[in-house]
């Protein structure tokens, strides 16, 4: 399937400028919220009909170039023996403390323990029926590694830096199998049908350089290398990644994900031909009226100079309680303002 935005995934020109959006799927469209009302947010995520629902309501009321599938990064950490609950954040009620915990995750079976998840992208791949593009995607394993240390998000997630720094043993036996796991659900959501996945690695930036290249890159590198050649290519988001983007190339994704905080224009610079990109308005942009939004979205892709390999996205997800009106009209304005190469 060729399509503007897998072309732009692998550097090949294309008519406009795609553009989708991180969390496009949720709270912010009143859809959504009307399902919410009726259903627990785990309930959409694993009754396939009702994914597949809310991953389509996007692409039909904002016109974006690719859909992604509605679950989450936590998704195939309950199979492994994590107490997953959302109060809203996500909590698990076992956090991974010893060796002991580590050892007891097990070893997920797709078929078995996430069939809501490829039956959600098969439904799909059939409703899209060629429209746009399938997006799927993991956590990468550092952030899925704070989240079952901490056990809930955290302002300075010290107790898995205590990890990583006085029992690295630990730490580094978890983050290998966090690795091994990925490999397989990756495997198993391009087996089902996506064509493209993004790894989000939410957390990645609280590493210095140094940390990051030692207790975080590996392992991205390792997943990233266990999915490529599948015929979808990967992106690969570090959030907060600014003052390292070129420690994060060496992980190998086939695109970069840069949030707000850096320069588009620089960094394709500093990348050179060979890379694509995603991104990087600011969230936040969306509250402002029309004329700000059309601006912000003529300076990125005037950062970008008119090069192949741009995909336009937000610097992170997109927030709850932002206009949909404001999205539609940055979508337009993308499409709109997008130099034709």
């Amino acid at each position: 399937m060729s399509t503007r935005f897998l072309d732009a995934c692998r550097g090949l020109p294309v008519d406009r400028t795609p553009v989708w959006i991180m969390r496009q799927a949720g709270r912010y469209l009143p859809e959504y919220r009307r399902m919410r009302e009726a259903y627990s947010f785990l309930e959409l995520c694993k009754t396939p009909e009702l994914a597949a629902e809310v991953s389509m309501q996007p692409v039909d009321i904002l016109g974006v170039d690719a859909a992604i599938l509605f679950s989450d990064i936590l998704t195939p950490l309950e199979p492994m023996g994590m107490e997953l609950d959302f109060v809203p954040g996500p909590v698990f009620d076992n956090p991974v403390r010893s060796m002991a915990d580590v050892e007891a995750l097990r070893k997920l079976e797709m078929e078995r323990d996430v069939p809501y998840v490829l039956e959600t992208i098969r439904i799909l791949r059939q409703e899209l029926a060629g429209r746009v593009p399938l997006i799927g995607f993991s956590g990468a394993p550092f952030t899925l590694a704070c989240y079952m240390v901490e056990g809930r998000g955290s302002r300075d997630f010290s107790i898995v830096k205590k990890m990583m720094y006085s029992t690295p043993e630990i730490f580094h036996a978890l983050m290998n199998k966090i690795s091994d796991m990925l490999i397989e659900y990756l495997d198993a959501q391009a087996a089902a049908g996506v064509q493209a996945m993004q790894i989000f690695d939410t957390w990645g930036g609280i590493l210095s350089p140094g940390d990051y290249e030692r207790y975080a890159l590996p392992y991205s590198t390792r997943v990233i290398a266990g999915v490529r050649g599948k015929g979808a290519p990967v992106i690969h988001f570090v959030k907060g990644a600014g003052s390292m983007l070129d420690i994060v190339r060496r992980a190998g994704g086939d695109v970069l994900g840069l949030d707000w905080h850096v320069n588009l224009g620089t960094v394709r610079d500093m990348l050179g031909p060979g890379f694509a990109v995603q991104g990087n308005l600011d969230p936040t942009v969306l509250y402002g009226p029309p004329r700000v939004i059309e601006a912000e979205v003529r300076r990125i892709l005037q950062e970008n100079g008119g090069r192949p390999g741009h995909i336009f996205n937000l610097g992170h997800g997109i927030l709850p309680d932002i206009p949909p009106e404001n999205a539609l009209f940055m979508v337009d304005c993308v499409h709109r303002h997008s130099i034709v190469r």
